[in-house]
């Protein structure tokens, strides 16, 4: 920043006014949004853009507590962030950072690290929170404590059992068989920092980045909503007063409060998407019935319904099949199940009148009507050489066609035998 920048920061702080149209105690937004997994955060502060990410592994404990899990804090800071930031060794900055997350968190008993404990001087849970700055607005500290904080609060570790022999095995269990366990946290461990700008000392509270470039030190106040002071962290070589530190709790103190109450809220809304999407991914059916008994009867009648259509469509489509049965044995005539029921003699005449129509239409093949019913009344004989009146039926309209054919041959014989009637037939 230029000299005139600077100057123009301090002389506007002298009035109460900010660079961004805040006042000297007034905090900027916090939105909390979370990630797919449990465990993962991204807290965003003004300009600041902070993720967090929390996973577990079974480790072997320290030697001077065998009975309590390990809580570790790490801290990444990505080049887009800042141009200041440099690639691989971590700077003063970051480890510092690190440092007093770690110091609010871990060394104020916020987890409970006495329930991670899986077998006693063997196995017990490694908790890691992993904090990547994605974009540097100002106040890192903030932004990084709460982002860990509602990693923390959402983050499920696999349940564990113990088997074997000597039920010294451990087993852990997948999401799918048992259900994964929350973090057991005591209190909710807030930072709110503090910025001494000028040499009249300006307290400001959630300094942005051009603050922080003109400050002369900072005032890092970690604290409960009962008040409790879990850790301070003070940085810069310009002192501070006695009454303004405590003044600057007292705020502090305010402010935890209110992003408490945020993180809750949060985390409320967070656990009951989860608890929705848990009971979409393993489906029960107690489950389905008990959380709609409000509309248990409109949901029983729409079942209901749905069992009578299904019903109906089933009687239609058996009918259809039937139908297409009946017509396809009507048209190959293997089975006519009407034969029974139909008088012989209209039958012949049915027969005759189908001969009279086909010798009408063919006039040089088909002989005359009257030929047609001289044949129908054959003698017995004849009758046995040709198919009976029964299968001509059952044969169908190509099996009469073709029977019509051949009693149209036999006439032409019988008409050149009384063209000679002197002939000596012996």
């Amino acid at each position: 920043m230029t000299l005139n920048e600077k100057k123009f920061i301090e002389t506007a702080l002298l009035s109460d006014l900010r660079i961004d149209g805040r006042g000297p105690f007034d905090y900027r937004n916090v939105a909390i949004k979370f990630g797919r997994e449990d465990g993962s955060s991204e807290v965003q502060l003004g300009q600041t853009h902070v993720m967090g990410f929390v996973t577990s592994q079974l480790v072997q404990p320290y030697r001077d507590r065998p009975n309590e899990g390990t809580l570790s804090i790490y801290t990444e800071f990505s080049t887009m962030a800042d141009p200041s930031f440099e690639i691989g060794r971590p700077g003063v900055f970051a480890v510092e950072l690190g440092r007093i997350v770690d110091r609010g968190l871990r060394e104020s008993r916020a987890v409970d690290t006495e329930s991670l404990c899986v077998v006693a001087g063997k196995w017990v849970w490694s908790i890691r929170i992993d904090l990547h700055i994605l974009d540097n607005g100002g106040n890192l500290v903030d932004a990084a404590n709460i982002a860990a904080l509602v990693a923390l609060l959402t983050f499920r570790r696999p349940e564990c059992t113990l088997g074997g022999d000597n039920d010294q095995e451990v087993i852990i269990h997948s999401p799918e068989v048992r259900e994964p366990l929350p973090l057991i946290v005591h209190h909710f461990p807030v930072a709110i920092t503090f910025a001494f700008i000028g040499s009249e000392s300006t307290v400001v509270i959630d300094p942005s980045n051009f603050e922080e470039a003109v400050m002369g030190g900072k005032l890092t106040a970690t604290l409960n909503t009962n008040g409790d002071v879990c850790a301070i962290q003070k940085a810069g070589g310009d002192g501070v007063v006695q009454s303004v530190i405590m003044q600057c709790l007292r705020i502090a103190s305010v402010k935890a409060a209110d992003i408490t109450n945020k993180i809750k809220k949060a985390v409320e809304s967070y656990n009951t998407e989860r608890a929705l999407r848990k009971i979409k991914r393993h489906p029960d059916p107690v489950v389905d019935v008990s959380k709609g008994a409000g509309m248990g009867v409109r949901s029983l009648s729409i079942e209901m319904e749905k069992t009578r259509l299904e019903i109906e469509d089933r009687k239609v489509n058996r009918s259809d099949d039937r139908e297409i049965e009946t017509h396809s044995s009507k048209k190959t005539g293997s089975r006519d199940p009407y034969s029974k029921g139909i008088n012989g003699d209209e039958l012949k005449a049915s027969l005759a009148s189908r001969a009279a129509a086909t010798s009408v239409e063919k006039m040089d093949v088909l002989p005359s009507v009257k030929t047609q019913f001289t044949m129908i009344d054959k003698t017995p004989t004849e009758m046995d050489s040709t198919p009976s009146l029964q299968q001509t039926i059952e044969a169908g309209e190509q099996t009469i066609k073709v029977k019509t054919l051949m009693d149209a041959v036999k006439p032409k014989h019988r008409r050149k035998k009384k063209t000679y009637p002197n002939h000596d037939l012996s």
